[in-house]
């Protein structure tokens, strides 16, 4: 699925990476403990996080992700915002929750991690 795919299922507002929208990804990932993001995620997956620190584009990098979703509205400060420019990730925030945001995802045929 393309992440540009994912932008619009989840209505999200693009904070980073426009330039990045025709990526593709393959699974996401719903998680607010960047441990078991750290444990169970696969490349090329989307982070759907209500976290906002800094710790998340470092974790998201680490992990080859591509795109990370803020769930509920939520905006991080600039300089997250700069990070994830910085490491060529797309940064996106929706309205919707995370347990609804996932299960659009899944609908639409973007898988989880076994």
């Amino acid at each position: 699925m393309l992440i540009r795919e994912i932008k619009d299922i989840l209505e999200a507002k693009v904070l980073c990476g426009e330039d990045l929208l025709d990526t593709e990804v393959k699974s996401a990932c719903g998680s607010d403990l960047m441990s078991d993001v750290l444990a169970f995620v696969k490349e090329q997956s989307v982070l759907l996080t209500g976290l906002m620190n800094p710790q998340v584009v470092r974790t998201a990098d680490m992990m080859d992700m591509r795109c990370i979703v803020f769930v509920r509205g939520k905006e991080p400060e600039q300089s997250v915002v700069e990070l994830a420019r910085q490491r060529d990730i797309v940064m996106m925030t929706t309205a919707q929750r995370m347990f609804v945001a996932c299960g659009k995802l899944y609908s639409a045929g973007l898988v989880g991690n076994s």
